[in-house]
């Protein structure tokens, strides 16, 4: 059985072997056991159900939370042949009939179904007519109360399980959970001595910073100019906000649209799917966006404002870069956020929590201060113990930390607050400190204080960033509703008896660069037209981009320039029935763009690499040059034609392998490959254009001339007026 999920994975998926964690979670899966899989974003957690899936008799029972991902992910199982399907709100009656009687039927592998679903008889009714193989329950944290996304629904599942006319196994998945969640996990959905794997929480291919500009709106403009054409979410803490950076960002011409729980029903899906269908490249959103979304090709999140928990942020940041390529993770901090969070917490009317919520809220705090690894904290956060001390690829590794020194402005500011009475907010103290003379500071007589004035020669921003300093510090609380004023913690009377200093932080990082790909240079030409391609097929058969090929296996096609069959089986995520749907389309376009630009394929330059090699002794009998075989087809009688089917080479490769047997002075008849009535103008073009590249030789042509009378004719042309090596 553990063969035949190897096989899956290679026939179906295109992968060439398992990620950490899956083969031994697919193996107890498989062998009947109850699993509790905790994997980080982009670590392969649907694969691990989705492949035991194939293996076992029956259908396999999906609950997800969202109709997003459901949609995403049915539409990717669809493309490779895999009978799935989903049922959800969003489903017509005629629909939902048809999909029920289907699925009583045997007819899908994979059935996802919204938890909502298990409170209706009806839908119980036809899970006890099914052959279900075993269940799977992704976003498990879903389940507990002490989850950052409670689902009341999710609690249904167990009673579901338990009904069953014979208990399947249950894989519960998640990307983040404490351990006090993981109990909640285990308990709430009965799970049976679980096999529990944690593979750990580290992202290696996310970069971290936390950036701490004087203008955010100006760095994420900048940031997105820079990286054009690249999808990326901002996330914004307030619906307000959202729309304020959004309408900003659209006049300035960028490609974004917006998603907060104040839109219609329509919009949110309308505008959800135009970022998911790569039809606008940013979307400005609220935490109400994301859960769910299987979008595989999101190139950075930035966060505009501080989310008030770290589980927030991870999973929020931990939509960059599923595909496991480059992406990056970005934290506009001010202290102004903090500011915000804790009035939020304050009002929220849930005192049983406040003081949890505050304690969350203060390690995010800790988070956007501190000089260490990024990732080293966020790791920490999760209780991971193997910690890098630096892990070069965040902002904190890669940047120097610069500290200023504000104990005097501090003390000024903290004696200010108090000398006005603790009434205030940051408004009536900053007007103060400035010695602004308006008609309130003179009827109470704060023109007369001591600190009033003290503060005159700094600006107001400054001095609100230092109070919002003090207030994420905890040298200053919070209070009020409507109108929130300032007074002194216990550790700010601490801070002026015991003349300590206070030095706030500012991160210099270097200018942020284009977000590379990979670490191997890619060709940026042919991605963009593979992507382009990609983007055409995608439309035409309305799915996401991502679900005909995800970045990683475009940059894959780039690396090995894959223009056969053969070639294209060896790129990650190409199956055997991807291949069969677009293989010609792919390999056509980098054929065409071999051509153009006047590469050497592959395969030939490997063999020429190979040819250079000395023996090894042990070799008596070396591989025969693949070049050569060619060259004795051809010269036998064989057609080019009849050696690509005999070969299950391209046309271009054998074409390919021939003009390289003529530069290294085999005898060849190769004039049939020049048109005679051509070659004059062929001749000519090149003596305009030269023979670096055949790009512009071809455009200066006859639409009907090849690239392959091109090249014979470069050739002939070097021949007769160069020495041919």
């Amino acid at each position: 059985m553990q063969d035949k999920a190897i096989q899956i994975l290679q026939e179906y998926f295109g992968y060439s072997g398992f990620k950490q964690g899956q083969k031994s979670i697919i193996d107890e899966i498989l062998k009947g056991h109850d699993i509790l899989g905790i994997m980080p974003t982009g670590a392969g957690k649907s694969l691990c159900f989705q492949i035991p899936a194939l293996a076992l008799e029956g259908t396999t029972i999906v609950v997800s939370p969202l109709i997003s991902l459901m949609k995403d992910q049915v539409d990717t199982l669809n493309e490779m042949g895999i009978k799935a399907a989903f049922i959800n709100s969003s489903l017509g009656l005629q629909e939902y009939r048809n999909i029920t009687s289907n699925a009583q039927a045997g007819a899908y592998k994979l059935l996802y179904i919204a938890p909502e679903r298990l409170e209706s008889e009806s839908f119980w009714e036809l899970l006890s007519a099914m052959r279900i193989s075993f269940v799977a329950v992704d976003e498990a944290h879903c389940v507990s109360e002490w989850g950052h996304d409670f689902r009341p629904s999710y609690t249904k599942i167990a009673d579901m399980i338990a009904k069953l006319p014979k208990r399947p196994a249950v894989a519960a998945f998640t990307a983040t959970a404490t351990s006090k969640v993981q109990e909640d996990i285990i308990e709430l959905l009965m799970l049976k001595q679980p096999y529990v794997l944690v593979t750990g929480f580290d992202r290696e291919n996310l970069y971290f910073e936390v950036a701490k500009p004087t203008d955010k709106y100006n760095f994420l403009v900048d940031y997105i100019g820079k990286n054009g054409g690249n999808s990326g979410i901002v996330y914004c803490s307030t619906r307000k906000t959202v729309e304020n950076v959004c309408e900003r960002l659209n006049k300035q011409g960028i490609s974004v649209t917006r998603y907060h729980a104040g839109l219609s029903e329509g919009e949110r899906t309308a505008n959800q799917e135009a970022f998911i269908y790569d039809r606008v490249q940013v979307i400005v959103a609220t935490n109400a966006f994301g859960m769910g979304i299987d979008k595989s090709n999101i190139r950075y999140v930035i966060h505009y404002n501080m989310p008030k928990a770290m589980e927030n942020y991870y999973q929020e940041a931990g939509r960059a870069g599923r595909d496991g390529e480059k992406a990056e993770c970005i934290l506009l901090y001010s202290a102004a956020d903090t500011v915000t969070n804790k009035l939020l917490i304050e009002n929220s009317g849930g005192n049983a929590d406040n003081a949890n919520d505050y304690k969350k809220l203060q390690e995010m705090v800790d988070y956007s201060n501190t000089d260490g690894c990024l990732r080293a904290y966020i790791l920490s956060y999760f209780s991971e113990t193997d910690l890098p001390q630096m892990c070069d690829n965040c902002g904190n590794c890669l940047g120097s930390v610069a500290h200023t020194n504000i104990t005097i402005e501090a003390q000024k500011i903290l004696s200010c607050i108090k000398r006005t009475g603790e009434r205030f907010g940051s408004i009536v103290i900053t007007d103060v400190l400035r010695g602004i003379n308006s008609q309130k500071i003179k009827a109470m007589n704060y023109d007369k204080l001591p600190t009033f004035g003290i503060m005159k020669e700094y600006s107001k921003e400054t001095i609100k960033e230092i109070i919002a300093y003090l207030v994420a510090e905890n040298f200053v609380d919070v209070r009020g509703d409507k109108y929130p004023v300032l007074a002194l913690s216990s550790k700010a009377y601490g801070f002026l008896k015991n003349g300590d200093e206070l030095y706030i932080k500012r991160l210099i990082t270097k200018d942020h660069p284009k977000i590379q790909k990979t670490e191997i240079k890619i060709d940026t030409e042919l991605f963009e037209k593979l992507r382009r391609l990609r983007k055409e097929i995608a439309d035409k058969q309305n799915v996401p981009p991502f679900v005909v090929f995800s970045d990683a296996t475009l940059n894959d096609m780039c690396r090995k320039l894959s223009a056969t069959d053969e070639a294209l089986l060896a790129v990650s995520g190409v199956g055997k029935f991807k291949l069969e749907k677009y293989g010609d389309l792919f390999a056509a376009a980098i054929n065409e763009y071999i051509c153009e630009n006047n590469i050497t394929p592959p395969e030939i330059a490997e063999a020429k690499s190979e040819k250079q090699k000395p023996l090894k002794q042990s070799e008596k009998e070396p591989k025969k040059d693949t070049r050569l075989i060619t060259y004795e087809l051809y010269t036998s009688g064989r057609t080019t034609e009849g050696i690509c089917h005999e070969r299950g080479l391209s046309k271009i490769t054998v074409e390919g392998h021939l003009l390289d047997c003529l530069e290294r002075g085999l005898p060849l008849e190769y004039e049939c490959f020049i048109p005679e009535d051509a070659e004059p103008e062929i001749m000519l073009a090149i003596e305009t254009y030269g023979t670096e590249k055949l790009k512009p030789i071809k455009e200066a042509l006859s639409p009907e001339i090849s690239y392959t009378a091109i090249k014979f004719a470069v050739w002939k042309y070097k021949s007769m007026y160069y020495s041919v090596k």
